[in-house]
């Protein structure tokens, strides 16, 4: 019992002596050990990449769940170890209204079709969210998380330490200087025999104060070079938090290109239905069915206007289809693609495609920009633009 009061008694004359010299250092009282350049820029870059991991972590959170509400739950939760319980993805709520709305408007009807083949579509969307927000949380979140939970608040710790030690390296700095000043004094003093026994006591003070001051100064040392060597661990957390980017990136473009195949899907049933439902109908163009008339005589007209080869699913409403294996490819603009996405031939007049497969396109006059012609061997057939990427 009495030594833990003698360690309390010990421990609050520190905390006094620390308050007092950080006060006088407010006040410009005291004297402040600097430290150097560079750690003052190690310091600087720590704070800074904590600051703004901490907004990229929340602004992240909200990109992934916008719901506030949800993402306090999912916080308590966390807290309390408990795992989070599965939540529906706004997609598959959609889904699952629009497939009810369906079964009671009758599914055999257009509108009912429709509503079954967009709930399917808004169904793999949210299948594909869900599995992004699971990816994006692994890769990226999760070790942003760490850092900031983990190592910065292991640097945070020593950095109260270091600034201990500072204080005390001051205080022992400012007590030695009152010991050598009271010590001068006294040798100003003349030697009479009675002042012998306080110039003893000042000069054993000067001395304690400078042995203090030397273990002062010994750990002040010894904490800096420790939160020197965690702050330049900093750019080993920035290439850590660089290859998490890069895998967020990748996650992401996975997640677009999921969607956008789905929605590219959905597009062509709808737009296959829609042609059933409304005859005469075009989706996906504005131009006209057939050109304007002309005030030159249908004589001349086919005399000066060169005749253009007609893809299948391309030619002008009244005209033949001309199959696609008696065009023949120019003799010059052909170029070698690869193959982005999987993709299904809609019909016979468009070829099917796989990831990453090589394929030669060209175009033909008349086609829609956003369509070219692939042959595979003997295969040939419509290919989607946005599925390939040209090579030469």
């Amino acid at each position: 019992m009495d030594f833990n009061m003698k360690k309390l008694a010990s421990d609050a004359g520190i905390f006094f002596t620390r308050a007092v010299q950080f006060t006088e250092e407010k006040f410009g009282q005291a004297e402040k050990t600097e430290l150097d350049a560079h750690f003052e820029n190690l310091l600087a870059r720590a704070d800074s990449t904590k600051n703004w991991t901490e907004k990229i972590l929340r602004q992240t959170e909200v990109l992934l769940q916008p719901n506030p509400s949800a993402r306090v739950e999912e916080f308590l939760y966390e807290k309390l170890d408990r795992k989070v319980p599965s939540r529906v993805t706004n997609g598959e709520l959609l889904a699952q209204y629009m497939a009810e709305a369906a079964s009671e408007l009758g599914p055999t009807t257009p509108y009912g079709k429709t509503l079954i083949k967009v709930a399917e579509a808004e169904k793999r969307l949210g299948a594909a969210e869900r599995d992004f927000i699971h990816t994006a949380s692994i890769n990226f979140l999760t070790p942003l998380r760490n850092f900031l939970e983990g190592d910065w608040k292991t640097i945070s710790k020593e950095r109260r330490v270091l600034q201990n030690r500072r204080l005390d390296l001051d205080a022992s700095k400012a007590r030695l200087k009152k010991a050598k000043a009271a010590e001068a004094k006294a040798t100003t003093v003349p030697d009479f025999q009675e002042t012998r026994p306080r110039n003893y006591i000042l000069s054993a003070s000067a001395s304690a104060a400078e042995q203090e001051l030397r273990v002062a100064q010994t750990e002040f040392d010894r904490q800096a070079e420790v939160t020197r060597l965690l702050l330049e661990g900093i750019s080993s957390t920035h290439v850590n938090h660089l290859r998490c980017l890069h895998e967020f990136v990748e996650s992401q473009t996975t997640y677009y290109a999921q969607c956008y195949r789905h929605m590219l899907d959905l597009q062509k049933q709808l737009g296959s239905s829609q042609g059933a439902i409304f005859p005469g109908t075009f989706i996906g163009t504005t131009e006209p069915a057939s050109p304007p008339l002309s005030s030159t005589s249908p004589t001349t007209t086919a005399a000066t206007m060169p005749v253009m080869p007609s893809v299948a699913g391309l030619a002008p409403p009244g005209e033949a289809a001309l199959c696609l294996e008696e065009v023949a490819p120019p003799a010059s603009g052909t170029r070698k693609a690869r193959v982005l996405y999987d993709y299904e031939a809609a019909d016979s007049s468009e070829l099917a495609l796989l990831a990453d497969e090589l394929i030669t396109v060209y175009s033909l006059p008349g086609m829609d920009p956003d369509w070219l012609i692939g042959e595979r061997g003997n295969k040939k057939g419509k290919v989607p633009v946005t599925y390939l990427e040209l090579l030469s």
